[in-house]
């Protein structure tokens, strides 16, 4: 696995595959995947657009995950680096057509960069709560083998309202209609979190936007039952993260594989 604080200077072998993920804050990275990136010997770079790192030529890389963030989609004058961010999107998706992921605000993203829209929700979603997927999701190559019903960590308080063009409803739950979206045919976008590791709760509690929104929704001393919550659920959210890597990789491998047909064919 690599994980470097300078992406642009990095190479690798035509042969392995190579993720790029854009983070937002440095306690929101890619979780339990990294493990699985790890085991299957996949090289990804981080960029941490908070930190104000550039972002790499996107011709270098097979797939492109988006992570979660403080920060709402429209915040550009607080954090300019948004602008740049989903114009890299929508060239990864539209341009490129790299296989995308995006969990909470790379979910968001995805929508606002596509000219779909997000807005403040009437009643947050904080809490290991229950999520659904739709019929569509049973044919997804993203969720394929994955549960009609499960609990997930949820903290957001923004929701996609207008779906992109080409969109499709995966999954969704009694307080917000769109947790999963397919764009296309390889770019989707969760809502809730799938990278979850027994860390994450506690680590998240410390940031201060936060801890705010879930002592507002939850009270103050909701970190602790959250924290139980979600390591009672944990053995059942990874093995779902893992099916869903799995799902993902698969799609991205058949991505590269087109690519370099094509390439041979030139």
């Amino acid at each position: 696995m690599l994980a470097t604080a300078c992406p642009q200077r990095t190479r690798h072998p035509e042969s392995i595959m190579r993720i790029l993920v854009f983070q937002h804050i440095a306690c929101e990275h890619p979780g339990i995947f990294r493990d699985f990136l790890k085991s299957d010997g996949i090289a990804w770079d981080a960029v941490e657009l908070d930190e104000g790192q550039p972002i790499p030529p996107l011709d270098r890389y097979d797939a492109l995950w988006v992570m979660g963030g403080p920060m709402d989609v429209w915040q550009t004058d607080q954090h300019p680096w948004l602008v740049p961010e989903k114009a890299a999107i929508r060239q990864a998706v539209l341009g490129r057509r790299l296989p995308y992921l995006g969990m909470c605000l790379g979910h968001q993203l995805l929508a606002d960069a596509l000219d779909g829209a997000c807005k403040l929700m009437a009643k947050p979603e904080i809490g290991v709560l229950g999520i659904e997927t739709t019929k569509e999701a049973h044919r997804d190559a993203l969720f394929r083998g994955l549960p009609a019903k499960a609990k997930a960590l949820q903290w957001h308080s923004v929701e996609v309202t207008k779906l992109p063009a080409n969109a499709t409803v995966l999954a969704r739950s009694p307080d917000c209609a769109v947790e999963a979206m397919r764009v296309g045919d390889q770019a989707w976008g969760i809502q809730y979190h799938v990278e979850i590791t027994a860390e994450t709760v506690p680590q998240w509690g410390c940031v201060p936007e936060y801890a705010k929104a879930l002592a507002d929704r939850l009270g103050a001393d909701a970190l602790p039952k959250m924290e139980a919550e979600a390591k009672r659920e944990l053995p059942a959210m990874t093995l779902a993260a893992r099916r869903l890597y799995d799902n993902f990789m698969a799609v991205a491998r058949s991505h590269k594989a087109a690519r370099g047909a094509g390439r041979a064919a030139q």
